[in-house]
């Protein structure tokens, strides 16, 4: 089963994505903020993360500079889900490593759209 590690300081957003990407029959982890995803991702590197932008403690875009540098940390699609619209966002995070992005709210066929376009589904 592919696993997905959902990234957000909101606890309704986690619970949200968790249904939506549940029913993609992926096994789901969460973290609030950046520094404790990437805890969670020296135990188990992901196949998918879900990432929020604006966090405390480590912000998305710190991240995903951190995660990429880790051993196999190339490895997970990263979906950023921000309301951060701005071209300038879009592009620094595409830059980091991001390999979608889609705004909140987001609903479930936003989700499955991006997760077929980087092959996770």
């Amino acid at each position: 089963m592919k696993t997905c590690l959902v990234v957000d300081d909101s606890s309704v957003i986690r619970k949200v994505a968790r249904r939506i990407i549940e029913g993609f029959q992926f096994s789901v982890n969460e973290a609030e903020d950046g520094e404790k995803a990437l805890v969670a991702c020296r135990k188990q590197m992901p196949d998918a993360v879900l990432l929020d932008w604006n966090m405390p403690v480590m912000d998305g875009y710190e991240f995903l500079k951190n995660l990429r540098a880790m051993p196999g940390g190339s490895a997970p699609k990263v979906v950023f889900c921000t309301t951060e619209n701005d071209v300038a966002h879009i592009a620094r995070a595409l830059h980091a490593g991001a390999n979608e992005y889609i705004m909140k709210p987001f609903d479930k066929e936003i989700v499955e759209a991006k997760f077929q376009e980087v092959g996770l589904i």
